[in-house]
């Protein structure tokens, strides 16, 4: 008892362990909206500050884009929804 109480904890994160049914595009969307107007913001800012802190929350931005899209893809598009939806 001893040992688990003082052992390292490990952090996991997943979208859902079912997996639940709830699958919306939207979240992706509005990440994708995220990231286009950072890359507007960024073009129209000379401030090397400004710049590099927008790049840093963009590729965070852009990587929830992926996360979202890729959850969509492997937890929702399976084989009966193509035999539905061809």
């Amino acid at each position: 008892m001893r040992v688990r109480l003082f052992a390292p904890t490990i952090e996991v994160q997943a979208h859902c362990d079912l997996p639940c049914g709830v699958y919306d595009p939207a979240q992706a969307r509005i990440e994708a909206q995220s990231v286009k107007a950072i890359c507007e913001k960024v073009a129209g800012n000379d401030d090397p500050d400004f710049r590099s802190r927008a790049v840093i929350i963009k590729e965070q931005r852009s990587e929830l884009v992926k996360h979202h899209l890729w959850v969509l893809w492997t937890d929702y598009f399976k084989p009966p929804h193509f035999e539905k939806y061809p």
